[in-house]
């Protein structure tokens, strides 16, 4: 597969070079071709060439093959194979990304009950325990806990879903990218 990134104009172009379009897909997927995954070298070549480009620009995608390739079945519907494929995996990250904020919601929840906790818990130690070294010890432990139990929740909510989003950005500029195929020789 020989690919390059060109900016023009009104876009950004990614070109790969193959000699069949069943190199682009997995031949071990039972669905019919549109459906069809595409092969992991093809998608990570297309994608890495993708985050190149700048993130305002049209991506563009032509792909070169034989005169005979190009003019068949699978030829012809590349481009909507392509389209179909970004599109399902822009869907399915849109799912993992719901599912990273249902659980920090309920981790949030679950960290904020345990936090409530803790602080219950450190004053009433400090009120029924005389000894003010102990009773100290023992309220900053506790809420030291319950700032612990928040650590993921906030983890999630800071930090980890920007890759996701990131990713499904990525995949929806790739799902709605010009597709064309250049028959060679």
């Amino acid at each position: 597969m020989a690919g390059q990134s060109v900016g023009g104009g009104s876009g950004a172009r990614i070109e790969i070079g193959v000699q069949r379009v069943s190199q682009l897909f997995n031949m071990l997927d039972p669905f019919p071709f549109r459906e069809r995954d595409l092969d992991p070298d093809a998608e990570a070549f297309i994608v890495e060439w993708a985050r190149e480009l700048p993130r305002n620009a049209p991506i563009h995608i032509l792909v070169h093959l034989p005169a005979d390739e190009a003019a068949s079945a699978e030829g012809r519907g590349l481009a909507e194979a392509l389209s179909h494929y970004f599109a399902t995996q822009e869907r399915t990250l849109a799912a993992e990304l719901r599912e990273l904020f249902r659980i920090g919601r309920l981790s949030l929840a679950i960290g904020g009950a345990v936090l409530a906790v803790c602080l219950a818990l450190a004053g009433l130690i400090s009120d029924v325990m005389g000894l003010e070294r102990l009773s100290g010890f023992a309220g900053e432990g506790l809420l030291i806990l319950g700032w612990v139990a928040l650590w993921r929740p906030m983890e999630i909510f800071l930090y980890d879903w920007w890759p996701i989003a990131r990713r499904r950005a990525l995949y929806r500029r790739l799902a709605a990218a010009e597709v064309r195929v250049q028959a060679n020789g």
